[in-house]
């Protein structure tokens, strides 16, 4: 049951009635119990790995809050934490290292002339959708806990819901344990004025995803699906769609997690902050893209290897780090590795230049809104090609669609001009155009103000355009959301 599907709204529709019409002692175990229908309708198998993780990380955390020994409480931490990510990194990882161990085990034995390394088989694993979500919130909850941040939830329940909650469960936000257990447990009146914020949240969401990221998705598939074969100039459109479809999944994910939760009185941690306005490429990754997994890295990975107190080289490793962690973290693939690890460089370089930037910069004669403009274009234009790596299903097809294009830029013009010609090219051009318009509107006053502001007719219009979009231009295919597979 996809969240961008109708049966998902009439679930929760149905869910949202029964929510309000029951007294506070039965909505959490409301929300359990619609949080494991939900996630079971994807493969009821994925419930086993749910509770197994839930109940190590439960028990870890009374462990830590029982025990007084500093000893035993690093055990419990190291023992539950491992646990945790152990499954992580067998169901996610185990076939991806037995490949790459193959390879290195070919390699040498060419060389040596005798197998060096044991064969790894591969396993039929099934992998959980959200599994990685799921596991660095109860990392977060085991670290917190350790170092008595919260107390450790005794309540079963109230912890298999932080677990579960069927909003974030796919794809986040990262929520932590303290601000989502402590709202548990508050009795929520019904709110008109946040419940009708959630709606226009999910129903913007929902445009995003349907109407803009479907639509760019058919696009791109068709030439990445086929690199080798695409024309330069659909391999080059599809790159720069690519990066609008896959913000628009995924923060129409993110909208819409966080307006349904908003619906039922809990707010999660906001996780865009309109990305492709940064100015740097340390502003895109610090605070507009994917904002709780950036602060997961920070406090539990980042911070905890020395961060930026440690010498200006030892911060440098830290964050390619980081970044590299954060790659692998997307996805079991070396183009993810490899997409992390140029996105940890240009923070290296963005440290290492800033002086000369900075010279440079006061050199250059630039009204302020245009120097922005220009430092938004050029951030926009490093992120584009690691994108590139992302996007591709092998090193290879990522080779591929760059030495396609750069081998086609004299003629590159003249497709393009051909290209834009079609009127799908046209219609999401148009639709990025408008994302673009109005997310700089959104920069200075947020739309939900500016509409709330509006007189009552005024509102209705809206919302009924917003809905005659989505049945008019939505792709209603029901793909799945993008970070639904980390």
């Amino acid at each position: 049951m996809l969240p961008n599907s109708f049966s998902f709204l009439a679930f929760f529709a149905a869910l949202t009635l029964v929510y309000y019409g029951v007294p506070h002692r039965f909505r959490w175990p409301l929300l359990l119990i619609a949080s494991l229908y939900f996630y079971a309708t994807f493969d009821p198998r994925y419930l086993l790995l749910l509770f197994a993780v839930t109940l190590v990380a439960y028990l870890g955390g009374l462990l830590l809050g029982s025990s007084t020994s500093a000893p035993q409480r690093r055990l419990a931490l190291w023992g539950s934490i491992t646990v945790v990510v152990g499954a992580l990194l067998f169901f996610k990882y185990w076939n991806f290292f037995a490949e790459s161990a193959g390879s290195v085990a070919t390699l040498l034995e060419s060389t040596a002339g005798f197998a060096l390394l044991p064969a790894f088989p591969r396993l039929n694993l099934v992998l959980a959708v959200g599994l990685s979500f799921y596991t660095f919130s109860c990392v977060s909850y085991l670290v917190d806990v350790y170092k008595a941040q919260l107390p450790a939830e005794r309540h079963f329940g109230y912890f298999a819901l932080y677990v579960s909650f069927f909003p974030k469960l796919l794809a986040g936000p990262i929520e932590r344990a303290k601000p989502f257990l402590s709202q548990v447990r508050q009795p929520v009146q019904f709110n008109a004025a946040a419940v009708s914020l959630g709606l226009q949240l999910m129903l913007w969401g929902l445009f995003k995803k349907v109407v803009i990221a479907d639509r760019l998705a058919l696009f791109v598939d068709g030439a990445y699906g086929q690199a080798a074969f695409a024309s330069p100039a659909d391999l080059l459109i599809a790159t720069y769609f690519f990066a609008f479809q896959l913000y628009c999944d995924f923060s129409g994910y993110s909208d819409m997690a966080i307006g349904a939760a908003m619906v039922l009185g809990i707010n999660l941690l906001q996780n865009f902050r309109r990305p492709y306005l940064s100015t740097s490429t340390r502003e895109f990754w610090g605070q507009r893209w994917h904002l709780s997994l950036a602060s997961w890295f920070r406090d539990y990975l980042y911070i905890p290897l020395g961060g930026s107190r440690a010498s200006r080289f030892r911060k440098h490793v830290n964050l390619m780090i980081v970044f590299l962690v954060s790659g692998l973290w997307h996805g079991a693939a070396w183009t993810f590795v490899i997409w992390g690890g140029i996105n940890g460089l240009y923070q290296v370089l963005s440290d290492l230049t800033r002086g000369t930037r900075e010279k440079v910069a006061g050199m250059i004669a630039l009204p302020n809104r245009l120097r922005t403009w220009a430092s938004v274009v050029i951030t926009f234009h490093l992120i584009l090609p690691t994108w590139v790596f992302f996007r591709a299903d092998s090193l290879a097809d990522a080779t591929t669609v760059f030495t396609r294009v750069a081998g086609s830029v004299e003629s590159l013009p003249s497709m393009l001009q051909a290209r834009f010609r079609a009127s799908e090219v046209l219609i999401s051009v148009a639709l990025i155009v408008a994302l673009i318009a109005i997310e700089t509107l959104d920069e200075r006053k947020p739309w939900r103000e500016r509409l709330a502001h509006q007189r009552t007719f005024v509102r209705w219009a809206v919302y009924y355009v917003g809905v005659l979009a989505l049945l008019i231009l939505g792709t209603w295919q029901l793909q799945n959301f993008v970070y639904m597979q980390f």
